[in-house]
């Protein structure tokens, strides 16, 4: 399994790097961090510094998105989906992830 992403999310990415004059070549490191009310929280960074890439890194790449992940996060997010909605609950990048049992209300932070 990997973690894929929808059109939307990448259509923001692409429109938040050149905004913020990102290289193209840049990844988009997602993670999971200990945190928010559920005791996980979702990560999101540019990472264009091939030092920090380790071995163990997952990487995909999907509609022109090179996504990379530890790991210890992919554990947590094999299968997840991430999207991007500016609807009326909210505008940002959302994950639909089949492993967490349990989100909060504002699914900023989820548990497995």
């Amino acid at each position: 399994m990997s973690i894929s992403i929808t059109e939307r999310a990448a259509a923001r990415i692409k429109k938040i790097r050149k905004e913020q004059q990102i290289a193209d070549d840049a990844k988009l490191r997602v993670g999971v961090v200990s945190g928010g009310c559920s005791g996980l929280t979702y990560d999101l960074e540019f990472d264009s510094a091939p030092e920090s890439a380790t071995e163990e890194d997952q990487e995909f790449e999907e509609k022109g998105i090179k996504l990379v992940c530890d790991m210890r996060s992919f554990l947590y997010l094999s299968g997840t989906k991430l999207d991007y909605t500016d609807g009326l609950n909210g505008e940002g990048f959302h994950f639909h992830n089949p492993n967490a049992n349990r989100t909060c209300s504002c699914g900023e932070s989820f548990s497995i």
